[in-house]
């Protein structure tokens, strides 16, 4: 059943016919909303509920309102405080000096950024305040990250990136009535001083060059001139695309993620001795070793499992590329466990969420639980001094282009 709210919410919004109109509707819902946590609070320190006979010689009782004119993001807003007799009430939402509600939108947007959905937010606040808050509300007063969203995603990025990862983690939203797969494509970049850096989230249904290309431009009209290797795992179209925007660029292929997709077309019981064969592969320690061990791996399995070498042959050049580099760089790079480690952190906190309604809701929630996630990337990766010395050395001549 509607509460009361809800229904004059919707009678007085037939009336919007202008985006201040909305903007002033959404402030009065907001006032209200206010005003009924202070009436519960009053409510809880008084120990009854207002107009209760149970308050009758209790010893304190309700005594009118003072005016307090708040700022909001949404502006101005005159709000009544309750008052009781002996004086002794403090408002915890807003408090008695207080004059600036943001605060509360702020708990409403953290509440978000944790995980919790916009019912989750709602029942919370009845739990807590008893008193009801539209679904829609919060939704609303989420939505205004958006405008952060849009800068953050724009923002100017650093010249030089010596490693960027790239992975997609996919989600489910809806879609003229139906619920489809979307993936959140990130670019996870490495700087100089080996801080981590999320350079952007791009949703997407299909992967393909003309959408890569679109991404690497947009790196480029950020400010980004050169990076030295590009992680990833089978994206389609990206070497492509990459190769047009960043031709100095090399991309190395997920060794574990090869590995994975290997193993899909191996019978169980080969599985144990193939995995010793294919170790002497990318554990080798030069290029030269690498080609020796495969082409003896060619003539143990290729008869077994043709597409297993054929999928490594196809491969064989972006799965090799972190044989160009020392042991530090080829640690760091040859699998894209860095940006698979984000995703984790990511789907703890989207997990309770089965489906979007749309892509702008998802957007809002990898971007917030991005920005708490990224709080704690406060030191550089581990041994990224040993691996910059190595980059100044391999791409002194880049390098110095950018005064690094």
């Amino acid at each position: 059943m509607q509460s009361l709210k809800e229904q004059l919410a919707k009678e007085v919004a037939k009336d919007c016919k202008s985006v201040e109109d909305v903007h002033n509707l959404l402030k009065d819902l907001f006032k209200g909303t206010l005003q009924e946590i202070l009436e519960a609070e009053m409510s809880e320190h008084l120990g009854y509920d207002k107009h209760s006979v149970s308050g009758n010689n209790t010893g304190n009782s309700r005594n009118g309102y003072s005016s307090k004119t708040l700022k909001t993001s949404m502006g101005e807003t005159e709000i009544k405080v309750p008052r009781d007799r002996n004086g002794d009430f403090e408002p915890q939402i807003i408090k008695k000096h207080e004059k600036n509600a943001s605060e509360i939108e702020q708990q409403i947007i953290a509440m978000y950024a944790k995980g919790m959905s916009t019912r989750d937010i709602e029942a919370h606040m009845r739990d807590i305040y008893g008193i009801e808050i539209s679904a829609d509300l919060v939704s609303k007063i989420t939505d205004k990250v958006m405008p952060m969203l849009t800068e953050w995603q724009s923002r100017p990025l650093e010249k030089i990136y010596p490693i960027v990862f790239l992975d997609a983690i996919h989600f489910k939203v809806r879609k003229d009535n139906r619920i489809i797969n979307k993936a959140a494509y990130s670019v996870l970049g490495i700087n100089i001083e080996g801080e981590k850096e999320i350079l952007g989230i791009w949703v997407g249904e299909h992967e393909s060059a003309s959408f890569w290309l679109g991404v690497c431009n947009d790196l480029k009209s950020r400010g980004v001139e050169d990076i030295f290797i590009a992680c990833k795992d089978g994206l389609k179209g990206f070497s492509e695309a990459i190769n047009t925007v960043f031709p100095r660029t090399s991309i190395q292929l997920c060794v574990i993620h090869q590995i994975r997709n290997t193993l899909k077309y191996v019978s169980f019981k080969d599985q144990k001795k193939l995995m010793v064969d294919l170790k002497t592969i990318y554990k080798a320690l030069t290029l030269e070793e690498a080609e020796f061990a495969f082409e003896e791996f060619k003539e143990k399995w290729g008869k077994k499992y043709p597409v297993v070498i054929k999928s490594w042959e196809d491969n064989w050049l972006e799965l090799t590329t972190y044989f160009d580099y020392p042991q530090g760089i080829r640690r760091l790079i040859y699998t894209t466990n860095t940006v698979e480690a984000y995703h984790r952190q990511l789907r703890k906190v989207t997990k309770t969420k089965t489906a979007y309604p749309t892509d702008g809701s998802l957007r809002k929630i990898v971007y917030l639980a991005t920005m708490e996630i990224s709080k704690k990337w406060t030191m550089p990766i581990a041994n990224w001094a040993e691996c910059v010395s190595q980059f100044a050395i391999q791409f002194e001549d880049r390098l110095k282009v950018f005064e690094i």
